[in-house]
């Protein structure tokens, strides 16, 4: 199973250039499942649309509650949020707004439950603050998700799975708290293993990279940021066999995004690869 995780950094920059190079991305990567955020939408339209309909793949979407990133159209309300894509039918989903510090952007995260091979898989994505020194916030927020991971992500056929632009490095107290293995877990019981764990040990798996023709003078540092988690393995179902980036040099001459994808492989019934 092929879980990738990708900020496509909402209508930025040359964003209708970038479209069909997230989608010549995508289409290389051939993912069973995406975890995306800063996706935009709005009445008639929906990137997350577009790409399940270009990929073959099933889709949802939740909207964040803000007038800080929208945009008029032709009259259209055009909005940002955070998508799911899959190739098995979304059984149903959820989302749950995150604590914010006040005149911050609401943060939402959303949680699909997917009909794969062997029975349901439970995949969440979010995308947390991302204004530095706000370790404390993102902190409760990492608390928020965990309880809405706990409350939609056990009992199902595979552990969860949480994708997400963390804006917090792996040493984290945010990163620790979700994952539960370096300190005691948010919600007791509930341990989530950093996919990259199983990735090159000589890759730092930075996604937000100055290398990246997006960056400019906004790389002030490389960093490892976007997440892909996943719960103790149920059986054979779950575990991780690799894990790499993706959308890391440009498509035809255009950089599909400001961030890199994070890939990860799951064993999973009925799926070779």
């Amino acid at each position: 199973m092929r879980v990738v995780s990708w900020n496509l950094w909402w209508r930025h920059g040359p964003w209708q250039q970038r479209r069909p190079a997230i989608a010549a991305v995508l289409s290389e990567i051939g993912p069973d499942v995406c975890g995306l955020q800063e996706v935009w939408g709005g009445a008639t339209e929906n990137l997350a649309a577009e790409l399940a309909d270009r990929l073959g793949l099933h889709w949802c979407w939740a909207s964040l509650p803000t007038a800080s990133h929208r945009q008029a159209e032709h009259g259209q309300d055009i909005q940002i949020g955070n998508a799911v894509l899959s190739r098995w039918p979304i059984l149903a989903q959820a989302e749950l707004r995150l604590p914010v510090a006040e005149g911050e952007q609401p943060r939402v995260a959303l949680y699909a439950r997917l009909d794969a091979p062997g029975g349901p898989l439970p995949l969440f994505t979010t995308h947390l603050t991302h204004r530095p020194g706000a370790s404390a916030e993102r902190v409760a927020q990492v608390r928020a998700l965990a309880g809405f991971v706990a409350e939609h992500g056990t009992g199902d056929a595979y552990p969860p799975v949480v994708t997400g632009d963390f804006n917090a490095e792996p040493d984290s107290d945010e990163l620790r708290l979700i994952g539960g293995l370096s300190t005691a877990p948010a919600v007791p019981g509930l341990v989530l293993v950093d996919a990259w764990r199983y990735a090159d040990p000589g890759d730092p798996g930075h996604s937000w990279d100055r290398r990246n023709g997006h960056l400019g003078e906004r790389g002030l540092l490389d960093a490892r940021i976007d997440y892909l988690l996943v719960g103790l393995p149920h059986g054979d179902r779950g575990r991780v066999r690799s894990a790499w980036l993706a959308g890391t040099a440009p498509v035809d001459g255009v950089w599909p995004s400001d961030h890199f994808a994070v890939v990860a492989d799951l064993t999973s019934d009925g799926i070779d690869r």
